[in-house]
């Protein structure tokens, strides 16, 4: 009878897993069809970033170059850097204070050396007109920005700091003293260190009031992991542990409980190379057991689709990405999206 029971279960697992391999990529394009909480923002663009108070969304119109800026009310856009003659930057945040964080070259040379050896920090004002200025700091990839203080966090690899190894890495918490106004980054302290490839680490969020930090664990093979630190204590904690997966933070959910994660874990059923290439966003809880984990756009449900870079809302209501292609270095946008959380 236990025979006679399992087997009808068992014919159910093995047809359901099969047609789910079966699944192929689409043609077309993600923005054909979108679910009614998604709606497009730009043509063109990426990095998104949401102002203090979520009236506007600051993003770059390309890499290695101009830092925009768009109403969400009246989708007026103006350009905050089309003052700096050969504007050449990767990333605009925004501070507390309203004014802007601005990542980059002072110009650019080619792709990789610009992205790695000489990205740095520079400080843009919020009054029309301002130009960035250098806050003479060298650091890799993003950054994460307190959204309650001038804290910031960073990290640094080889290439912006000979003193260390190649394949080791650092996180740097620092704050930004407007105070003498001269901006200029302040208590610099290093939080992480990894001395190997095995754990290359990318600063993400602050959250629970600033004191704990996710940031990206990329590891060999293309992979990557949701890591958080607590900063008292400088205990860290894997989140998505299984292995041979790309997860890599990316935005925090307000209350500290979720954060949005570029994920390639649709590859089970669509295939194609693992890695940041072939990513959606996915909602995950940060609590390590990657039991709350819940798809949120289905962009690589294309063959030339993925959506990356999410960021939500101070008040947790919206997420800004954007659409990418699989074949792009990853940053690269075409256009940015807001989706609506129920």
């Amino acid at each position: 009878m236990k025979t006679l029971f399992i087997l009808p279960l068992l014919i159910l697992f093995v047809t359901q897993s099969f047609s789910q391999k079966l699944q192929e990529r689409k043609e077309g394009s993600p923005l054909e069809g979108l679910p009614a909480n998604i709606e497009i923002l730009t043509l063109f663009g990426e990095r998104a970033d949401f102002s203090p108070d979520n009236k506007r969304v600051a993003f770059m119109a390309k890499s290695f170059g101009d830092a925009m800026v768009i109403d969400l009310e009246t989708r007026k856009i103006d350009c905050l850097t089309c003052n700096v003659p050969g504007a050449a930057f990767l990333r605009v945040m925004h501070l507390v204070t309203g004014d802007y964080l601005l990542i980059g070259p002072d110009k650019f040379e080619d792709i990789e050396t610009s992205r790695a050896r000489d990205n740095e920090l520079w400080f843009l004002s919020k009054k029309p007109g301002s130009k960035p200025i250098k806050l003479g700091m060298k650091m890799s990839e993003g950054a994460a920005i307190s959204k309650k203080s001038l804290q910031i966090a960073f990290s640094q690899v080889h290439a912006q700091n000979p003193e260390l190894p190649e394949g080791a890495s650092r996180i740097i918490v620092t704050k930004l003293d407007l105070s003498s106004g001269t901006p200029k980054l302040v208590d610099q302290k290093a939080v992480f260190e990894s001395p190997d490839r095995s754990c290359v680490a990318e600063a993400q969020d602050f959250y629970d009031n600033d004191t704990k930090l996710t940031f990206a664990c990329y590891e060999p093979k293309g992979m990557s992991s949701v890591m958080s630190l607590d900063l008292s204590t400088g205990e860290s904690t894997n989140f998505t542990p299984t292995p041979n997966v790309y997860d890599e933070p990316e935005g925090i959910i307000p209350g500290g409980k979720y954060t949005l994660v570029e994920s390639d874990r649709q590859c089970e059923w669509l295939g194609g190379k693992r890695g940041y290439r072939n990513c959606d966003i996915w909602k995950l809880r940060m609590d390590g057991t990657e039991n709350d984990y819940e798809r949120l756009t289905k962009f690589n449900d294309y063959v030339n689709g993925k959506a990356s870079n999410p960021v939500v809302s101070t008040d947790g209501k919206h997420m800004a990405f954007q659409l990418a292609n699989p074949n792009d270095p990853a940053g690269v946008g075409y256009g940015l999206l807001l989706y609506k959380f129920d």
